[in-house]
């Protein structure tokens, strides 16, 4: 079977923090939402946070953008939360399931939600948190389970009953849709699909590859082998 990019009904969100890049995918009707961290701003150089996200907003204001937040206190993590929260009705504030010490951020989720804040809920990786983040949220005008899946592979397990596991516990609750988190190839898009994930975050070094999807095998194998006959010429090797 051909895969169809244009067939995908997985929601595309870029996951980054250069400004740049940003504004480039935002002009790509493909692009239904973008993700943020703080890992991921200081890799773009981001020093200012505020100045940064406000920034953003004021040029994408249309579709979802998440911002977490960078305290590891409940209290601290909940003012956090309200402030970033402020910025505008497209912003969904990103919670950790526990802080650094393991603590479960349930507690956090509820009052939160209890108070009108759109979340994402991120780092989730276990069947028990998906559970308990999902029961978390009931009530939440809406928010975003993140669980990553990317990682979980890394573990050697397969991300999918996870994901699945996911998917349905957000469809029977509602007002909740289920992140596919750190993707480490383009099929994982195509995955998320074929079992109804709402959202996929990828980089921008995978959106560049869908440029490439359906691509005829044959072709693919000759420029392939054109590349590495090309290097080994530019190169001089000799034998």
């Amino acid at each position: 079977m051909i895969p169809n990019a244009g067939t995908l009904k997985v929601k595309i969100f870029a996951d980054g923090a250069d400004r740049a890049r940003m504004l480039e995918l935002y002009a790509n009707s493909t692009i239904k939402g973008f993700t943020t961290n703080p890992t991921l701003m200081r890799q773009a150089g981001v020093s200012d946070y505020e100045a940064f996200a406000k920034d953003i907003l004021r040029n994408i204001s249309d579709r979802p953008i998440s911002f977490e937040v960078f305290s590891d206190d409940f209290g601290d993590m909940e003012r956090q939360a309200l402030k970033i929260a402020s910025w505008g009705g497209n912003v969904f504030v990103k919670i950790p399931v526990t802080n650094t010490k393991g603590e479960s951020s349930t507690a956090l989720i509820r009052q939160l939600v209890g108070q009108g804040v759109q979340l994402n809920v991120t780092a989730i990786f276990t069947i028990q948190q998906i559970d308990e983040v999902v029961d978390a949220l009931k009530g939440t005008s809406y928010s975003y389970v993140s669980v990553f899946a990317g990682r979980i592979a890394d573990s050697g397990r397969d991300p999918i009953p996870y994901m699945r596991h996911a998917v349905e516990a957000c469809n029977r609750a509602g007002k909740m849709e289920v992140i596919w988190a750190s993707p480490r190839e383009l099929l994982n898009i195509f995955q998320a699909d074929e079992i109804g994930c709402h959202v996929i975050t990828v980089t921008p070094d995978i959106i560049k590859k869908l440029g490439g999807v359906g691509k005829d095998l044959g072709v693919f194998s000759l420029e392939t082998v054109k590349l590495f006959y090309n290097d080994g010429a530019a190169a001089r090797f000799k034998l």
